[in-house]
Parts: structure tokens; sequence; C-alpha cells
């Protein structure tokens, strides 16, 4: 049996603190990146039949993607915490922790899904011109399937947070400069691979030391 302070249930109010943290963060280092979504829309007010009430819906579906995976990162974050793998910083003290989310985040970058994903994140207006519904309704169902997009294109760079701890300001501002340079067409596709082949090794240099 494990105990409420070192097991893997979890405090209601430690779960939450972690949740607001996250949700808080995936503001911040999404934000940037979905600057060219907006804009794209916003473009669409003016050619199409797009509305503010539309945008407004598109920022609203897109953010609850990403606060649904921040329920999702905290709580494992919280296990890992109450496992012993992360130190309250939320960061590993386990190679094999380390080692392994470096190269799942690097084999990644590789896959057709990632492919995908990256190919819809940039091209927004291709995407909302493909998949177009009108007003705030409308809006909001295109913000939350940009949203299930992007969530699998930079799930494994929000993941390798853990690596080096979670609060590491390092990290987010590496994170959110990758992932925005990734959705840019004429950077971004020079980018993917050599990213995956940084992580990689860099599972590997854990792993030998």
């Amino acid at each position: 049996m494990f105990s409420m302070a070192t097991g893997p249930m979890m405090m209601p109010s430690q779960y939450v603190s972690l949740f607001l943290m996250w949700s808080i963060m995936m503001a911040a280092m999404m934000g940037p990146t979905f600057v060219p979504t907006m804009r794209a829309y916003e473009d669409l007010i003016i050619s199409a039949d797009g509305s503010r009430a539309g945008s407004i819906g598109v920022v609203l579906g897109f953010f609850a993607v990403w606060i649904g995976f921040a329920a999702i990162i905290a709580f494992a974050q919280n296990t890992l915490v109450d496992f012993g793998l992360l130190n309250a910083m939320g960061a590993s003290v386990s190679t094999a922790l380390s080692s392994g989310l470096l190269i799942t985040a690097g084999i990644y970058q590789f896959t057709a899904l990632k492919g995908r994903c990256l190919a819809h994140c940039r091209s927004p207006v291709m995407q909302f011109l493909a998949h177009w519904h009108p007003g705030f309704g409308g809006g909001l169902r295109m913000g939350l399937h940009h949203g299930v997009f992007c969530v699998a294109c930079c799930w494994g760079l929000m993941v390798i947070g853990f690596v080096g701890g979670t609060m590491d300001l390092l990290w987010m501002g590496g994170a959110t400069l990758m992932m925005t340079l990734e959705k840019l067409p004429d950077i971004g596709r020079w980018l993917t691979k050599p990213l995956g082949v940084a992580l990689i090794c860099w599972a590997l240099i854990v792993l030998a030391f």
C-alpha cells in the first residue's frame, strides 16, 4: 500500500497546483506558435465569411485542447513525483526515464504522423478553407480541430521538460522557439529531422554519463 504522502495516490491540491502551472505554461508557450493561425483567420474575415465571433471560437477551441493536455501532463508529473522518478521541480532523477523520453521525442520527429501534423500547422489558411464552418460555433469547432493537430505535433517537445525540470526557463524558451520555427514552412522543413537527431544524441549522452 502507498500512503497519500509517498505513493501514487495524488493529493487534490497538489494536482490542482500542477494543472494550473501547466495551463499557464501552455498558454505562454503555445501563444507564439498560434499567431500565424489567427492571422490566417483574420485574413478570412476580410476575404470570406469569417467573423469576430468566429475568431473568438477559434482561440477558445485551440486553448481548450491544450488545457486538456495540461490536465494529462499534470497527472503524469504528479504520478512520476510520487514514484520518485521526478524531483519537486519536475526534473527527472532517473537515467532510464530521461533517456527514454529523449529517444521517444527524437524518433517521433521522423514519423509520418509528425509530418502530417506539421503540414497541417504550416498551412492554416488551407486548413481553414478545407474545414470551414462559420460563426462562433464553427470557429470553436475549427479551433478544436487545429488544437488536436497542434498537440499531436508538439507533445514530444513538451514532455522533455521532465528531463531538465518543468520550471526551467531555458527549456521553456527553447521549446517555444523550436515549436514556432518548426511551423514556419521555409524554416521548419530544415529543422524537424536535425532536431530529432539532436534529441537522440542527447539521450545517448545521458545514457553514457
